[in-house]
């Protein structure tokens, strides 16, 4: 029997630097692992191609200006290290992710003042948050206990590299036999979902809440779809109840794209699997990763 070929190490952008993943390191005292103090953004190469490359950019440098963060690289060379790290990693379809943090300063206290700044890029395999097989049948879930922080807290348009309400809510639905949780405000409406925004479709019409979300670039995709299609898209409150009583609900994420929810708190959504908007969505998503028209080479002409 032949031994399986080794997959080639990852390289990774690491302050300055390009260096293979088993040499590619960051100060213990920088900030992001002290505090969590950073921004972050991902998105996805797919035929050689970023996808929306100049909108995760622009929120990524909105993220760090929103905390005081300063990206010691200009946005175009900013979106040259993310190709190049795409390129030298030679992936058709990508899974790519840009850190901020806040760096190191001379004592590891939490004062956010005289940090050197760092930066981190990496690209991997694509991969999805949902099995491929759930894409078609759609993902159990239910509605978390806790609640998303909310705006009076931290701004939910900042995406922080501090993700611990999200992976508490995710670890409440999973150790309760669910894929993963609804998230709801203070006021008990949704907001979103560990890493996705949400959407129901009832009677043609497709709702999506509008307030305490991260502003989703898939989210916004949707929106798009949507519209092209003619299909009316509405964002306001919605609740637990009317998730309940759709005719279809799906998730958008950079990572995964558009899939269908079929079960929530123990009630069937719909049918139980992924409906007909859903899937033009889906599709439509799909066609428009293959077809490049919203992405940017990775290989120079």
């Amino acid at each position: 029997m032949t031994p399986s070929a080794q997959a080639p190490e990852p390289i990774v952008y690491v302050n300055g630097e390009f260096a293979p993943e088993s040499q590619a390191k960051i100060s213990v005292f920088d900030h992001v692992i002290l505090y969590g103090d950073g921004v972050y953004d991902t998105m996805c190469a797919w035929n050689y191609q970023v996808f929306k490359l100049e909108e995760h950019t622009d929120r990524l440098y909105e993220s760090a200006h929103a905390i005081k963060l300063d990206i010691p690289l200009t946005k175009e060379d900013l979106k040259a290290v993310i190709l190049e790290t795409v390129r030298r990693n030679n992936l058709r379809n990508a899974y790519v992710k840009v850190i901020a943090t806040r760096g190191v300063s001379a004592q590891p206290l939490m004062s956010p003042y005289n940090c050197t700044p760092g930066l981190i890029v990496f690209a991997v395999p694509y991969m999805s948050l949902v099995d491929s097989e759930d894409e078609e049948s759609g993902i159990r879930m239910i509605v978390s206990s806790l609640r998303r922080i909310p705006n009076e807290c931290l701004s939910t348009k900042i995406k922080s590299c501090n993700y611990l309400n999200h992976i508490l809510m995710r670890m409440e639905a999973n150790e309760a036999g669910a894929d993963d949780a609804i998230e709801l405000d203070m006021e008990g409406y949704v907001c979103e979902a560990p890493g996705y925004n949400v959407f129901m479709v009832k009677k043609g019409v497709i709702y999506t809440p509008r307030d305490n979300i991260l502003e989703g670039i898939t989210r916004q995709t949707v929106i798009e779809l949507a519209e092209a299609a003619g299909v009316p898209v509405l964002d306001g409150r919605i609740q637990p109840f009317d998730l309940y009583n759709a005719d279809e609900v799906f998730l958008s994420s950079t990572a995964g794209g558009i899939f269908a929810v079929a079960e929530l708190d123990g009630r069937t959504i719909g049918n139980g699997k992924m409906g007909p908007l859903t899937k033009t969505i889906r599709d439509g998503y799909l066609a428009l990763l293959e077809s490049g028209n919203r992405s940017t080479p990775v290989h120079k002409p």
